[in-house]
């Protein structure tokens, strides 16, 4: 069947990537993972969410190094989206990283990592979104999975 470290190790590895500028989706092999039972469905929301939040961390650094890097052409982001991430966190403060989970979140956790957002505040708020999400999707996946069988 499956081997449960080796399904386990490239969940958190896809989740880790997806939450980077790395162009991932992780969805993909949560949901495969899910359908095959590949492993127990709470285990895999909380290996998912890790790595995903690792991931974020990893784009939280990168924003703590931005200054030095923002000339580069390989950086990820144009100054109007850095603009944007600032108006938003001025907006919404920290409360705009439960938002991570969504598509441009990468760049929520990037404009924290600018704004130099303490990681006591910015590690436990991320941490809820991304796993949230994995159990949502985890949620969707069990339903449709019921109307098929």
């Amino acid at each position: 069947m499956f081997d449960l470290s080796a399904s386990l190790t490239g969940l958190f590895f896809s989740g880790l990537l997806a939450a980077t500028p790395i162009p991932a989706q992780s969805e993909i092999v949560f949901v495969a993972m899910q359908t095959a039972q590949a492993a127990p469905i709470g285990l895999m929301i909380l290996i998912a969410g890790i790595g995903n939040t690792l991931g974020a961390l990893i784009t939280y650094y990168i924003g703590r190094q931005v200054n030095r890097w923002r000339d580069r052409k390989w950086f990820p982001a144009s100054q109007k989206q850095l603009d944007r991430g600032h108006r938003w966190f001025d907006r919404w403060g920290l409360w705009i990283l439960f938002l991570s989970w969504a598509p441009g979140g990468d760049l929520i956790c990037l404009i924290a990592g600018i704004l130099r957002m303490s990681l006591w505040l910015y590690l436990p708020i991320v941490f809820l979104a991304k796993t949230g999400r994995y159990a949502a999707v985890a949620w969707i996946t069990a339903q449709a999975m019921q109307i098929v069988h």
